[in-house]
């Protein structure tokens, strides 16, 4: 299994970036799936989720209004669309999956890293100011 994120790069504040997050290895379109982000020296942080059945989304107050998870099951991949970016977006960005398929959980699960168990190998994003 591997979840494969890119996309990542280098912007100006204000401006926009997609993250895609590609998966092989078996399918996730009935997983919930997640992105967080590490800055550096910092810890790992819960930034968006999407449901298995992608009916609910779930985000970081930090980045509402901003930025916007989804998926294309489909295509097997998740997608991170950013706009309105400030300098402390930068870090680098991690997708994330749940192994279990159809399951629900309460809305802070979907913030706990441990609700995750396969991850990509993130891909930086940096915004200057």
């Amino acid at each position: 299994v591997q979840l494969q994120a890119s996309g990542g790069g280098l912007v100006q504040a204000g401006s926009s970036l997609k993250l895609s997050c590609a998966a092989s290895g078996r399918t996730f379109s009935s997983n919930t799936m997640g992105w967080f982000r590490q800055a550096p020296g910092k810890a790992r942080d819960f930034v968006a989720a999407i449901s298995w059945g992608g009916s609910m989304t779930y985000y970081a107050d930090s980045v509402k209004g901003r930025f916007t998870i989804s998926r294309d099951n489909d295509r097997n991949t998740l997608y991170l669309q950013m706009s309105g970016l400030k300098p402390e977006d930068t870090a680098v960005y991690y997708c994330a999956a749940d192994k279990n398929s159809r399951r629900t959980y309460v809305a802070g699960a979907y913030e706990n890293r441990g609700t995750y168990d396969y991850w990509g190998q993130g891909t930086l994003v940096t915004v200057s100011s």
